[in-house]
């Protein structure tokens, strides 16, 4: 068993000082505010629970950067796919392993310390399936390993090029399966995360456009009681597409055609109207939010404000991983928010209360429904996942309470992590990983490689 008191942390019913916890098997065996400290191990410093990252595709961490040069007729979501699909054909297994890696290293630096990782990269080069099925789905494991990130693993099912069976473009051939194919992938997952400590494994239809009804129907019935998150409404030409396909919009379609409930995910989520605003906070489901990505594809804006009066739930993940930061993600929903309304402190709910406390809560409990894992509080039974702010940061030095989120999420950002745990081990001290030389120069010879 190890043994913490904390200088402050923050627990299910707010803030408190000298916080015994007490860790067996990576768990929080219990919770004791105003601990004598004698005979425990003191971490100074304020402890928030670990923020879950409820949706990444780890690959694109090494193209980062590469798609920020304007094509003669303008850049759309559709350009940069082009981009991305040039990127992914020469990376080998061992390149995906070292950015997934590097990427959840930066994670764990930047404040998450589960991660969903929708998994869409399955064959070789020329779009044949590996000797093991699974094989890169195993390098991602073997990265969640290696740096000690909690890992949901979602492998994407990828089927059609377009809405109404399209034929799969030259770029997409690395992601396609049939659905029995993905069956033996889907075992062949759950096989790799066996030897990892509290991992699961859930079910990801990549979105409507690269899945039909019926096989659609297919994976669902292959989730469980697991997690199922899709891609949906993130483009304007996506939700069109649909209409002209269906008649529908698409998380209109998707609300009537399936049981969604509170084991999905719906990613970005973006171009809602009114009625699937509503359908999507009464479903249970949550919205899954990737602020950065999303203004950096140019997608639009999330409805918050009415998503969240209705009741909404929502995580945030880094998607495409361009930057890599908590609190980065919480600052730019709400500026977006901001930006929309010609307003402050637009997702805070209520007079008085703090925006970056309110973003966080919220993120924390649709971040841990999203992964479906006891991760997101400090309390007994939950996973012992800490990030330890640095009390004595300029930013947060002559502050207290709420005001210490809010100066992390809108002011210091990364830069105010000292030490960060995961299942009870400190993986992140003075706010480098422990193993942060050794991934860095492994990614380094990775992609010198990749874009020799």
């Amino acid at each position: 068993m190890r043994r913490l008191i904390l200088d402050h942390a923050l627990l299910p019913d707010g803030w408190a000082a000298n916080v015994g916890i007490d860790i067996e098997g990576g768990t929080i065996a219990a919770v004791r505010p105003n601990a004598r400290g004698e005979t425990r191990e003191r971490i100074a410093g304020i402890a928030l629970p670990g923020l879950p990252n409820l949706h990444s595709h780890t690959f694109q961490r090494g193209m980062a950067g590469l798609a920020e040069t304007r094509g003669p007729e303008g850049d759309s979501f559709w350009t940069w796919r082009q981009v991305m699909y040039r990127f992914l054909g020469s990376l080998a297994p061992d390149d995906v392993e070292a950015i997934a890696a590097f990427a959840m290293m930066e994670m764990l630096e930047g404040g998450f310390t589960a991660l969903a990782e929708f998994h869409y990269l399955h064959h070789d080069a020329d779009g044949r399936p590996y000797t093991d099925i699974a094989e890169l789905s195993g390098r991602i494991v073997a990265a969640a390993q290696e740096t000690g990130m909690g890992l949901t693993l979602l492998p994407v099912f990828y089927a059609q090029g377009g809405f109404g069976a399209a034929a799969p473009a030259e770029g997409q051939r690395r992601f396609i399966n049939d659905v029995e194919g993905y069956t033996r992938l889907l075992e062949g997952a759950r096989r790799a995360v066996a030897g990892l400590d509290d991992a699961i494994v859930g079910v990801a239809p990549h979105s409507l456009r690269a899945v039909t009804p019926e096989s659609l129907r297919e994976v669902m019935a292959l989730a469980g009681e697991g997690p199922i998150h899709i891609h949906i409404a993130e483009q304007v030409q996506e939700v069109e597409d649909c209409l002209a396909w269906s008649g529908q919009r698409p998380v209109a379609w998707l609300l009537d055609h399936a049981p969604v409930d509170q084991r999905w995910c719906l990613i970005h989520a973006t171009h809602l109207d009114a009625r699937e605003v509503e359908g999507t906070a009464m479903s249970g489901a949550v919205a899954g939010l990737c602020p950065i990505t999303e203004a950096n594809l140019g997608d639009g804006i999330f409805e918050g404000v009415d998503y969240l009066g209705a009741g909404g739930r929502f995580g945030v993940g880094s998607d495409s991983n361009i930057e890599i930061s908590v609190s980065a993600e919480l600052k730019q929903f709400e500026y977006s928010q901001r930006l929309r309304h010609r307003a402050r402190n637009v997702l805070a709910q209520h007079q008085g209360q703090s925006t970056g406390r309110s973003l966080y809560d919220k993120a924390l409990a649709g971040g841990a429904q999203a992964l479906g894992r006891r991760i997101g509080a400090i309390e007994a039974g939950q996973r012992a996942d800490l990030v330890v702010l640095d009390g004595d940061h300029p930013d947060l030095a002559a502050v207290s309470d709420d005001r210490w989120i809010d100066a992390y999420v809108f002011v210091a950002g990364k830069a105010a992590i000292d030490t960060v745990f995961v299942a009870g081990k400190d993986l992140v001290r003075s706010g480098r990983h422990v193993k942060h030389e050794a991934i860095r120069a492994r990614y380094g010879r990775a992609m010198a490689r990749i874009l020799a």
